[in-house]
């Protein structure tokens, strides 16, 4: 963390701390005014403001959770996975990383003497690292935009319309006999007020279906000699994405801007969250405090973090400028403690599905020489989960005045479920990150020097959260969460004492090794999944047969729609 006087004329800095500077100190008495600067409030609320971000972008299905259950005509979606779990010895070895990294950035820098071209070489890569990052963060932001246009169900006072694309209508449930009852005069996928404008049927027909080219998944297949060589499924958002990432990659390797810049530094943070994570609370605090002490080493005993600092320029850091100066944030400040906080997020999703759980009582019967005996049990059923992908607009349009920071009406389900869960263990990181960052630019200000900011970082979100367990009673909990996949298992059969507690649970099998269910019919939406695959075997076979009675294909290239996209009448 850094800030400098005057004009800003430094390149910046390319770890989680900053160099000394020039400037007259502050005095003590002045040090929080200066926190109201333009400079410094830009710093941590664009801080917080991508971490609440990766956070919510990082949630997959808990182990509490059962798959989601799928609607007519849905496909089954792959559940996404981080590309690397932190695990124990990650302690070790992400200190010896960034110190084997800066020491040679620093004696490189000092054999150049010149780093134009070493920053040259680490802003092309770091450009083209970014490009990822910011493809998935502007997909997200494409997909949290078409929710809003294009939800699919909206409140009007207690009552929850839903949208229905097949149909091209909306209904509404009947509660006594759960009927659906569609509602007349709205015949737009539009909500609220929307719904209620009179169209043609040319320009009913238009909406509906560029909700259906932005929401519906397109396959694409390609294949050169009979061999296929790829089959993707993609939507309208899915290339607009890397359209986007592409014209921003262009537009900074052109002009450098530092607004460009801090968005490229902002999407690589967005992208580690989904990619990096602890795997419990453990391992993640002690990887913090690893880092901990490697910042502190490098800045206060070393000269090659402040070296490094004043030399690179590269997106690797936020730069805020005002007319009164400047101020940098090292992406480390924000992605190392941001890890955890994302944790914490699903953390709190995973607690909430868990105390949804139900135990059913079922009875087992054991078969012996002398006869059969029947011992009562209790199963554990786990609630399904709700996918939060596309339910940031429905908890928009079901909430009173569409105040986003209020909880959906009772009504509205899943909106609640996948966007509004309590989330005490996340708060409480937050509240943690930003004390923090005051802290750290409070002491930055008053002593006129760089500070290491994971100094105050560490201590504030560790301890925030883990005092937040004790509070609750909830240490045992976050001890033993843990995201290696060992939770993840069946509804399970356990045994419950006088109140109800689980006192002793059976071996369950993995989640996704088997989803049939108890009487051994197809969970809910397999069917229909089967039945694609066999519609699509029965296309194969038919294919190889025509190819095996002398027809050859050289070149094929396909674009299959979801559906059959009806034509205005």
């Amino acid at each position: 963390m850094s800030s400098e006087q005057g004009p800003p004329n430094v390149a910046g800095i390319s770890s989680p701390s900053a160099p000394v500077t020039n400037a007259m100190p502050a005095p003590p008495v002045f040090a929080w005014a200066r926190l109201l600067e333009p400079q410094y409030i830009l710093v941590v609320f664009s801080a917080l403001g991508i971490i609440w971000l990766g956070a919510h972008g990082s949630l997959r299905r808990p182990p509490s959770a059962a798959p989601p259950k799928l609607k007519k005509g849905q496909k089954k979606r792959e559940e996404e996975k981080f590309i690397e779990g932190l695990v124990a010895s990650d302690v070790i070895r992400f200190p010896i990383m960034l110190a084997a990294v800066l020491m040679g950035l620093y004696y490189l820098i000092q054999w150049l003497q010149d780093p134009t071209i070493l920053n040259n070489i680490l802003r092309g890569y770091m450009s083209i690292m970014s490009v990822a990052g910011l493809a998935a963060f502007a997909g997200d932001a494409l997909d949290n935009l078409t929710s809003l246009v294009f939800p699919t169900m909206w409140a009007k006072g207690r009552l929850i319309h839903h949208i229905d694309p097949l149909r091209r209508c909306q209904y509404v449930v009947h509660k006594p006999t759960g009927e659906e009852r569609a509602v007349e005069g709205k015949e737009t996928p539009l909500p609220g007020r929307f719904s209620n404008l009179a169209l043609s049927p040319t320009k009913r027909w238009f909406l509906w279906e560029v909700r259906h080219l932005l929401t519906e998944e397109w396959t694409v297949r390609l294949s050169v000699y009979g061999k296929a060589l790829l089959k993707v499924e993609l939507r309208a958002n899915d290339l607009l994405r890397f359209i986007v990432a592409g014209a921003v990659f262009a537009a900074y390797h052109f002009t450098g801007w530092d607004a460009l810049s801090n968005l490229l530094s902002l999407a690589m943070c967005y992208f580690s969250f989904m990619s990096f994570s602890p795997t419990s609370f453990t391992i993640g605090s002690m990887v913090l405090a690893s880092l901990f002490v490697y910042d502190v080493v490098m800045v206060f005993y070393t000269p090659y973090m402040i070296t490094v600092a004043k030399n690179i320029d590269a997106p690797i850091k936020l730069v805020f400028t005002s007319a009164k100066g400047i101020s940098m944030l090292g992406l480390g400040d924000i992605v190392v403690p941001g890890m955890l906080m994302a944790l914490a997020l699903r953390f709190d999703q995973f607690m909430y599905y868990k105390r949804q759980t139900k135990l059913e009582t079922i009875q087992l019967a054991t078969e012996t020489s002398a006869g059969s005996n029947l011992t009562t049990r209790q199963r554990r059923i786990k609630p399904r989960y709700v996918d939060p992908r596309g339910q940031w607009g429905n908890r928009f349009w079901t909430t009173p005045l569409g105040w986003c920071l209020s909880a959906p009406i009772k009504e509205a389900a899943e909106p609640t479920a996948a966007t509004a869960f309590p989330k005490p263990y996340f708060y409480a990181s937050v509240r943690g990150y930003t004390a923090g960052m005051l802290v750290t630019l409070t002491v930055m200000l008053v002593f006129n020097h760089g500070q290491p900011a994971l100094l105050y970082l560490v201590p504030g979100v560790t301890g925030a959260l883990w005092l937040t367990g004790l509070w609750r009673g909830e240490i045992r909990d976050m001890w033993e969460y843990i995201e290696d996949g060992s939770l993840d298992t069946e509804d399970v059969v356990v045994e419950v004492d006088g109140e109800g507690k689980v006192v002793k649970e059976r071996e369950g099998k993995k989640e996704e090794e088997s989803e049939k269910s108890k009487d051994g019919d197809l969970a809910d939406g397999e069917g229909e999944e089967k039945e694609q695959e066999k519609e699509q075997e029965k296309e194969q076979e038919k294919e190889r047969e025509r190819l095996g009675a002398g027809f050859h294909e050289l070149f094929l290239f396909s674009i299959t729609a979801p559906r059959a996209i009806t034509s205005v009448s």
